[in-house]
């Protein structure tokens, strides 16, 4: 391999966008740039109160060229000059209506400031009518399952967001000639295949949230989407290419966006995935290794030949895409909707008091006060957990909780149930509702490992990558505990940018395939978390009663 070895991979997360320059011959990264989006730090076009949560396009193109100038500058310009390949990964589904160029809407002053025009982001959950009609539709279907791949369909995913924009704006259903998932539009807007018709369509999105599969030759029928809204049968028409793997050459750069870059016009331009695919490449996913992504929520993945789940429904305890996550496989989904997002909670609980009372106090000086509760907010998480790691006795464990504060997404997915918490007492404090709560998200995670082995689905290596993962060793040893294996904590930091990055390398041709890209590019792990005997049968009852309670409060309170 010749200098001309460098590679670039951008990971466009929720509130920012990530760039990382690595070295396609041994994965060493020699730059790297986050970038924030502007308009979202704002809180702009997003009614959390409603669900709705959208993104501007025009952050994700200030995101993405602020984010890889900034990588190439921290590595230099010797190394610019030799970056031969760019792929992207991004969150999803995280739609956009687009005209008949394929320009996002609100690139167009009439659309602007529209909401319903810009990326529907994925935790926008104002769909769930949608939803809804979508799973009576298929359920009631005569010719084809369309959901026996994915289970029931969620008000997060790509039909459904379209059907609901469609019903609630009919300026965009008008001016709307399509729909881009932000994984296609990217490698789209670089490569200036922009057309609907031509646009790259990723095998990741396409299986996973359009209903995409060989089975059903491509996707759903039209008569399926037209019943729904003649819209969506309109939409399904303009849907354009196949789809095709993360690893495949989509084109060059186009010169402005090389000019724009301080690239050459002969970079590849790889093609993408949603965020925690590539995460899970990044991390070293292989058959039978279970990666899980653990942030605000989780996302669990595996990768099997298509042999091995034949004849096999699996739709209640993960979602199935052809040649996601790794070309060649079937990529397997499944995954907790809050995970941090449970600590994030309590936490905030925690701090409600002193966020509302500490600016009337008149004592301290307002720098004071930010200083104050900034110094509690980075402390109480840590404090509690350390509490709860110094607490002797099992008994100190009365408190069940659930973990549904978002719904529960595998298994059985079920977007309306709710998370409680049980056996209170007058001596309970926080850091036993703490561990109550780090317990309840490592049994949420169990329940999803026990479906897959249930399923015949074998887990033999568990590696997890993210924030959580790497900075809460209460949490990754309580999960270990609890499911009874060890788990490999991933030492990179960006493993997502990182697995967009080997498919840039497989893309260019540095590297044959993603399995070689990963033995070459490489992942070390910063710990490994095996379970501790003592624990195992005291959560062994724990998770027992945490399925008790999930029963009641599913069939009784939902």
């Amino acid at each position: 391999m010749s200098d001309n070895s460098y590679v670039i991979g951008v990971d466009f997360g929720t509130d920012s966008v990530r760039a990382i320059v690595a070295d396609a011959r041994n994965g060493e990264v020699v730059g790297a740039e986050t970038a924030y989006y502007p308009r979202w730090s704002e809180g702009k076009y997003c009614e959390p109160v409603q669900n709705q949560f959208r993104q501007h396009p025009q952050d994700y193109i200030d995101g993405l060229d602020a984010s890889i100038r900034g990588a190439l500058k921290h590595a230099g310009h010797t190394v610019a000059q030799n970056v031969c390949g760019l792929a992207v990964d991004t969150t999803g589904s995280t739609p956009c209506p687009v005209n008949e160029s394929g320009v996002p809407l609100a690139l167009l002053p009439e659309f602007a400031d529209n909401p319903n025009a810009m990326f529907h982001l994925w935790k926008d959950h104002t769909a769930i009518q949608e939803a809804s009609e979508i799973n009576q539709l298929a359920a009631t279907w005569s010719s084809v399952d369309y959901l026996k791949y994915q289970g029931r369909y969620s008000s997060e995913w790509f039909w459904a967001k379209i059907l609901h924009a469609s019903r609630i704006d009919c300026r965009v259903k008008e001016a709307a000639y399509a729909w881009a998932e932000h994984c296609d539009w990217i490698p789209a807007l670089l490569t200036g295949r922009m057309c609907p018709q031509q646009m790259y369509h990723s095998a990741c999105a396409a299986g996973h949230k359009a209903l995409w599969h060989s089975e059903f030759g491509g996707l759903p029928e039209r008569a399926f989407f037209a019943q729904l809204d003649p819209y969506l049968g309109c939409v399904r028409d303009h849907y354009g290419q196949p789809p095709q793997t993360a690893d495949v050459c989509v084109g060059r750069l186009i010169p402005i966006w090389a000019e724009r870059l301080g690239l050459s016009p002969e970079v590849i331009v790889g093609g993408s995935s949603f965020d925690a695919h590539a995460g899970a490449v990044g991390a070293g996913i292989a058959p039978d290794v279970l990666v899980k992504v653990i942030g605000t929520s989780t996302v669990d993945m595996l990768i099997a030949q298509p042999e091995q789940l034949h004849g096999k429904d699996v739709r209640t305890i993960c979602g199935q895409a052809e040649n996601s996550i790794m070309p060649g496989f079937v990529g397997i989904e499944a995954g907790q909707a809050a995970f941090g997002d449970v600590y994030a909670w309590f936490k905030n609980l925690l701090l409600w008091p002193l966020q509302q009372m500490l600016p009337a106090v008149a004592a301290l000086t307002a720098e004071q006060k930010c200083l104050l509760i900034d110094e509690f907010a980075s402390r109480l998480l840590p404090e509690l957990a350390q509490q709860c790691e110094a607490q002797s006795s099992f008994e100190s464990i009365q408190v069940i909780a659930l973990d549904w504060l978002n719904g529960r997404r595998y298994p059985q997915g079920n977007e309306s149930v709710a998370a409680a918490i049980a056996g209170l007492q007058i001596g309970v404090q926080a850091p036993q509702l703490y561990y109550a709560l780090v317990l309840a998200t490592a049994c949420g995670a169990r329940r999803i490992v026990e479906s897959f082995l249930t399923a015949g689905l074998p887990i033999k290596q568990i590696i997890a990558v993210g924030g959580i993962a790497q900075k809460s060793p209460f949490v990754m040893q309580t999960l270990a505990d609890v499911l009874n294996k060890p788990i490999a904590v991933s030492a990179a930091t960006e493993a997502c940018a990182k697995g967009a990055a080997m498919y840039a390398a497989v893309a260019a041709g540095l590297h044959t395939s993603l399995q070689e890209a990963q033995a070459a590019m490489g992942n070390v792990y910063q710990a490994v978390y095996a379970p501790r005997a003592p624990y195992v049968e005291p959560y062994q009852e724990f998770y027992r009663q945490y399925l008790r309670l999930g029963d009641v409060i599913e069939h009784q309170f939902t």
